[in-house]
């Protein structure tokens, strides 16, 4: 499916286009899912994101799939595998990639943001960013977790440094990042609290293991936040709402608290008392991309103790228009997969 405008879901039509070629460590995967993402919507009504972007576009950062063909250089997995993969690709060659910080790769590529995607039958994809899918996990599982578990670990625990014992403070808690932020916060030792909008939403935060869920906009969070943690307030705050919950966030952090910023859906422009935040030890820390060390991680432990995200919808690949409504609706619970 390949984007050719902007604009609507008629921008993105069906089209043949070349088999792609293995360069010496890429590896050739033929798609069984693809798990749509927020980007893949937000490039569809344009402009572009990701640097580099250009149209015709291949959609579809997250897949699953069968390797295929293999390049010369690879050794770490063979056609017959079934691997998921981390989108944001990198060049493989400049100082960034070497340590595997891809997502500042000075010629950065992002699988379905400004490199082909897997919106299609077969995907190209770098040797390196791939991993072997575990036998007992169907790939139509595997596809809801690399994104959103990818940005949640490095959330939770490379920058928000998560330590049993400490209570964690979730908004938009039926997100699919937020719904992995919760399930590897609990797996780590901590509390949950998680806020949600709706019924539905605030009982997917609960099965993903949220200890409290409040209603958005709950008038007297901070107190409840502190009732619930005997007075101390929160140690860490997630949020990726941005404006709309930045007063929430600052109020339910106890004494040294960090608040991690890791998005901006309702807006980036807010305002606060330095004198609070130096006074109270509070630590603002913006997550960025995650790095290739924080990919494995996550899917090591969603591997080992099965964790995957729920299914909001399936969609076959010629039926994208449904697809693309349901991911604007903004009331879907966890992924919306697409099958070839």
């Amino acid at each position: 499916m390949v984007q050719t405008d902007f604009g609507g879901p008629a921008a993105v039509i069906p089209q043949d286009v070349p088999m792609p070629e293995c360069g010496p460590r890429d590896v050739l995967v033929e798609v069984a899912h693809c798990g749509l993402n927020r980007l893949d919507l937000l490039q569809l009504k344009g402009p572009g994101l990701i640097p580099g972007f250009r149209l015709p576009h291949i959609p579809g950062m997250d897949f699953a799939g069968t390797v295929v063909a293999t390049g010369t250089a690879v050794g770490s997995v063979v056609p017959g595998d079934r691997v998921i993969a981390d989108p944001t690709q990198g060049c493989g060659g400049c100082p960034r990639c070497a340590v595997g910080d891809r997502a500042y790769c000075v010629r950065p590529r992002v699988l379905g943001g400004n490199a082909p995607g897997a919106l299609a039958e077969y995907v190209l994809a770098s040797a390196e960013s791939v991993v072997q899918v575990p036998a007992s996990l169907p790939l139509d599982a595997a596809v809801t977790l690399p994104t959103a578990f990818s940005a949640a670990w490095h959330a939770v625990h490379s920058v928000g440094t998560i330590a049993a014992g400490e209570t964690l403070v979730v908004h938009a808690g039926a997100s699919a990042v937020s719904l992995a932020a919760i399930a590897l916060a609990k797996r780590a030792g901590a509390s949950v609290v998680a806020f949600a909008g709706s019924e539905p939403k605030r009982e997917a935060a609960r099965a993903a293991g949220a200890d409290l869920v409040l209603p958005n906009g709950e008038p007297d969070a901070a107190k409840t936040v502190a009732l619930f943690t005997d007075g101390a307030g929160a140690d860490l705050v997630l949020d990726h709402v941005g404006t709309d919950t930045w007063r929430t966030s600052l109020d339910c952090l106890g004494i040294r608290g960090r608040l991690v910023l890791t998005g901006n859906t309702s807006g980036d422009q807010v305002s606060f008392s330095l004198q609070e935040v130096f006074h109270r030890g509070l630590r603002l820390l913006g997550t960025g991309g995650y790095s290739s060390a924080d990919f494995v991680a996550a899917m090591s432990a969603c591997f080992a103790d099965g964790l995957r995200l729920p299914t909001a919808a399936r969609f076959p690949l010629g039926d994208l228009t449904g697809a693309w409504d349901v991911l604007a609706a903004r009331d879907t619970i966890g992924k919306v997969v697409i099958q070839p």
